[in-house]
């Protein structure tokens, strides 16, 4: 059977055009390159701190960086232990007694929750505070954790940059 010039033509127009497309993945690479490239540069290893509004950490210009550890939140309203609420700030002010009971026992049931970790090894804890927490407080939470396995206190501060002298 005869074609028609016009079937001829649409059969060598599709032959032409049949080529498989393909995908240029040069230009993908580049841009994951870019992409891993600046996630490794601003990469920090610094340990975050948790994040919270109600405090104004402390300046200091000091140069050790902080590690992973249990962290006591105090705020001018509440005291919370990774995250749990524990205690009000006035309440503990106001307290007759030297210790924070609830914060005691949240912290020997973290350490009994503990894996990994020998029962003499000191455990360490951070204590951010906000720069309005009376002393007082502060001091109750400090000898509440030396109730605990968590003798090993620090505390965190905002670094700030050291001033040249001229």
């Amino acid at each position: 059977m005869k074609k028609s010039s016009r079937a001829r033509r649409m059969a060598r127009h599709h032959g032409k055009h049949k080529a498989v497309a393909t995908l240029n993945l040069t230009s993908l690479m580049d841009i994951f390159t870019i992409l891993l490239i600046f996630l490794l540069v601003n990469n920090n290893n610094a340990a975050k701190l948790p994040d919270n509004q109600d405090i104004q950490l402390p300046e200091s210009i000091a140069q050790e960086l902080p590690t992973e550890v249990l962290t006591i939140q105090v705020s001018p309203m509440d005291i919370i232990v990774a995250g749990q609420k524990i205690a009000d700030t006035e309440t503990v002010r106001n307290q007759e007694e030297r210790t924070v009971a609830a914060l005691v026992e949240e912290l020997n049931f973290r350490a009994s929750q503990g894996l990994a970790v020998s029962p003499d090894e000191d455990r360490e804890i951070m204590i951010l505070a906000d720069r309005s927490v009376p002393y007082s407080v502060i001091k109750k939470l400090m000898r509440s954790c030396m109730e605990t396995p968590y003798t090993q206190v620090a505390f965190a501060v905002l670094k700030v940059a050291e001033e040249e002298e001229e």
